[in-house]
């Protein structure tokens, strides 16, 4: 596996790749089973694979969920070489917003619901690092997992107002065998609340209606942010020991 640093030095090698087909799987890091079915995914549909390592500060709108963010860059490495990945890409801030972030993407409508209604500037962030992402990759396919539906349908919308060259794949969420979305954030829970977590999938799964789910889950020991339905889907976010955990089913 190459590691890759900037964006100059990835194009460059892009021209290098021109006839080939590129598997795109960006991260934040922290990487688990989830981003791993992403990334053979990618490996398995492609002929070269490139995944991306950086934890964007422009979409955390608390500066300290961003200071404890579970991710070991050196792990990350070995799982990716044990995968099988083709490319690291591997940039720094200033690699990534040379103009300190004055220029960004902005989605004026579905970013401010749900996850993005109690955490101004989130998704701002996420399509304006996606975007740039996307341009220097330039991949055949960019795969993304449907735990976070929102982000993912938001990303959708924009590579189709923009008209980018790019097929955006979803795909399905990564669950341990107790049900529980897999999740960075699960690292920060204590035993005990890795023992309560499985229960919001189960509750948000149960088909009651919203209010109903939403009290059954305070009851259960969970901080409600929002149970709400929208286009045939359930979306969820609670806390759970001060970590926020966003789930998703099918309705």
């Amino acid at each position: 596996m190459k590691i890759i640093k900037t964006p100059q030095e990835f194009k460059e090698l892009r021209k290098t790749l021109a006839s080939k087909t590129i598997g795109f799987v960006p991260t934040m890091g922290g990487l688990h089973n989830g981003h791993l079915s992403l990334i053979k995914r990618a490996i398995s549909e492609n002929e070269v694979s490139v995944v991306s390592v950086y934890l964007n500060p422009t979409q955390f709108n608390d500066k300290k969920d961003l200071e404890t963010y579970p991710a070991n860059f050196d792990d990350d490495c070995a799982l990716l070489e044990k995968a099988g990945v083709d490319y690291l890409f591997a940039p720094t801030y200033p690699v990534m917003y040379p103009d300190d972030y004055k220029y960004m993407l902005t989605e004026k409508d579905f970013s401010h619901e749900l996850c993005g209604a109690k955490r101004p500037g989130h998704f701002d962030g996420v399509l304006t690092v996606v975007m740039k992402l996307l341009n220097i990759v330039q991949p055949t396919k960019a795969y993304f997992g449907e735990k976070d539906y929102q982000q993912y349908r938001l990303l959708d919308g924009m590579v189709k107002a923009f008209f980018m060259d790019v097929e955006l794949v979803p795909c399905p969420i990564v669950r341990e065998a107790n049900g529980l979305a897999i999740s960075s954030r699960n690292r920060k829970l204590s035993k005990e609340g890795l023992a309560l977590a499985p229960r919001f999938h189960e509750i948000l799964a149960s088909g009651k209606s919203e209010s109903e789910i939403t009290k059954a889950l305070e009851e259960a020991g969970f901080k409600v942010d929002y149970v709400t339905a929208k286009d045939n889907r359930l979306y969820a976010a609670v806390f759970l020991e001060d970590v926020r955990l966003i789930d998703n089913v099918e309705r």
